[in-house]
Parts: structure tokens; C-alpha cells; sequence
């Protein structure tokens, strides 16, 4: 198989839950919030908004809310020195339509996109990051100030890995592809 660096970087990614207490800069920030903005959605609708928290007392409130009670299994990404809180916003009426027609809902598709595009630039930039999704969204869209029709779908913890992962098996390529059959 020919080289590729993409495929060097997805491979070298991990999901990190031990987070070096160092601040992470808001340069490599913007990159990689750069990535999420380059990523491709349905009909460009781009239906989400990122935020990211990374100032320390605000970020303390913030996950006390998040991850407290039946939550609290990932309370270790509070020890993250940036949280991003990924936010559905209602997209295009043509998306919207689509999702109807498909029964598919693209604008989770969207934000997986952007948070994945987020999450391996972070990792070209030296970060570690994990994708979170049990949490306490209402709590965290009270303490963000969040409006109607606006849901924390995903947060993503972020910062400099104080571990180092092994790989996870993977499936052989041949188990989940297949080129012109089932």
C-alpha cells in the first residue's frame, strides 16, 4: 500500500483520559477549530457552532454540571485544559428536507465531520483528545447560556496526553469492505 501521512496520523490518534496540566494555546486551538470549519455538511449548512472552554473557573463550573451524578464516569475529561462543546444549531430548510426524505439525520453526520476533522488536527498539533457523549447536556446548555432549538451533541476533551495509549484492534479491511458486493 503507498505511504500517506494521513493515514500515519489517523492511525497514531488515541483517545486520551490523562491530560498533562499544561494550558493548551489557543493557536493550536484555532487550528484545529480551522479543520472543523473546512469540513464538508449537507448542502454547506455547517449546523453547528464549537465552543470551546478553556478558562479554568469556567471550566471547573462547567464540568461540575456535566458530569455529575449518573454522569460522573467522565468526570476525568475535567481534567482536560480544554472542553469543546459541540452545539447543534437547525441547519437549511433543504437539509432538513433531506433528513425527512432519508430518514437520516445529517446534521449529526455534519458535526461528526467537523469534531473529527477537529480531533485529527488536534492530534497534527501534539494534543490528545477524547469524543464524549455521556454527559449532562441540559446542565451544560444552562451554564453555556444555551437557547431554544440548541443541544450540546458532543464534547470533546482536549490537551497535551499525560498517557500513551496502545492500539485497539481494528477489524482486517476485507471484515467491513468490500468492492462491487455484499
Amino acid at each position: 500500500m503507498p505511504e500517506s501521512r494521513f493515514l500515519e496520523l489517523a492511525a497514531a490518534r488515541r483517545s486520551i483520559r490523562k491530560y498533562k496540566d499544561i494550558p493548551v494555546e489557543r493557536e493550536k486551538l484555532d487550528l484545529c477549530l480551522e479543520a472543523a470549519r473546512l469540513a464538508p455538511s449537507a448542502c454547506n449548512a455547517q449546523p453547528y457552532k464549537f465552543i470551546v472552554i478553556d478558562e479554568p473557573a469556567f471550566r471547573e463550573k462547567f464540568c461540575a454540571a456535566i458530569f455529575s451524578g449518573v454522569y460522573s464516569a467522565c468526570k476525568f475529561a475535567a481534567a482536560a485544559p480544554a472542553i469543546v462543546a459541540v452545539v447543534s444549531d437547525t441547519g437549511k430548510a433543504s437539509a432538513w428536507l433531506g433528513n425527512q426524505v432519508q430518514g437520516t439525520n445529517f446534521r449529526l453526520m455534519d458535526i461528526g465531520i467537523a469534531a473529527e476533522h477537529f480531533v485529527l488536527e488536534a492530534a497534527e498539533q501534539g494534543l490528545g483528545t477524547c469524543w464524549l457523549g455521556w454527559f449532562g447536556a441540559k446542565a451544560g446548555a444552562k451554564v453555556l447560556g444555551l437557547g431554544s432549538g440548541k443541544k450540546i451533541e458532543v464534547l470533546l476533551a482536549a490537551g497535551y496526553p499525560a498517557e500513551s495509549p496502545a492500539p485497539r484492534p481494528r477489524k482486517k479491511r476485507e471484515e467491513f469492505s468490500s468492492y462491487n458486493k455484499i
